[in-house]
């Protein structure tokens, strides 16, 4: 499948896929076969984080893979514990070593945390931008407070946050804010961790397009303009089968059997943002 076929989001002057690869989880040779085989089947947008402890297989891939650098839109985090300052120069050093990359393309704070500095923790993320170190910064896992400290007191160019997204997951206190703002919004856990795939209501719209339950939800997802997606997929299948999602065009009565099914469903608890809506 041609990588024409993912469209993409525009955020502070550069392109990024609204679709990607997530890599949590994934380790090693299994990590860097996973990377190698998405980029030959056309993703462009790889999503990891120093937590992950596979940066560097993902480096490895990367540069097998001998995709043109501007052609790939790369994503990696710098851990709560390391929002100092120093901390947080040291964290991109590491990371941009194991990835072999001058330059990633989207920094983020991947967890808030309660004792950080945060108009240091921002100041020091624009100097990486301004030293051409990250093309551009964001956040993960930040609440509608958080976000307002970051954007409107602040004043940081924040380019997306990176929260847990899925059918089954209501997020529309922090879609609101984003959307006001023109930031998008990259959704992690998309297929609610495997759970969407034995949802009935999803089953039976997948049957009317001939596709799956998954690939339903994540065209759902990827629909609205300002939402990414970045599904973990290590089998080839699966990677493909994600691809695919982009072909199915769901209809209003689809979205309405969507709207109703219970939100309530989180995979992953927000545990370091406090006041969390």
């Amino acid at each position: 499948m041609e990588n024409l076929k993912i469209k993409n989001l525009t955020i502070h002057g550069m392109s990024m896929p609204k679709l990607g690869l997530g890599t949590f989880r994934m380790q090693g040779d299994a990590c860097r076969a996973a990377v190698e085989s998405a980029l030959s089947l056309g993703y462009r947008h790889i999503d990891t984080a120093e937590m992950y402890a596979n940066e560097e297989p993902i480096g490895a891939a990367i540069a097998a893979a001998g995709v043109p650098r501007g052609e790939l839109h790369v994503t990696t985090k710098v851990w709560h514990e390391n929002l100092a300052p120093d901390a947080i120069r040291r964290a991109s050093d590491a990371s941009l070593n194991k990835l072999r990359l001058d330059h990633v393309d989207l920094y983020l704070v991947h967890w808030p945390s309660r004792n950080a500095n945060w108009p240091a923790v921002f100041e020091t993320l624009m100097k990486l931008k301004e030293e051409g170190r990250t093309r551009a910064i964001g956040v993960a896992n930040f609440n509608t407070a958080l976000l307002k400290l970051a954007v409107e007191e602040i004043r940081a160019p924040i380019a997306c946050n990176q929260i847990e997204y899925h059918v089954m997951l209501d997020q529309s206190k922090v879609i609101d804010y984003l959307t006001a703002k023109s930031i998008p919004l990259v959704a992690y856990c998309p297929l609610a961790q495997g759970r969407i795939a034995s949802d009935a209501v999803l089953g039976e719209i997948g049957r009317k397009h001939n596709a799956t339950a998954a690939q339903v939800a994540l065209k759902w997802l990827l629909d609205p303009k300002g939402v990414a997606a970045i599904p973990k997929a290590s089998r080839r299948e699966s990677q493909q089968a994600n691809l695919d999602a982009l072909k199915i065009t769901l209809d209003d009565d689809d979205r309405r059997k969507i709207a109703a099914l219970p939100k309530d469903r989180r995979c992953v608890n927000p545990g370091f943002a406090p006041a969390w809506d």
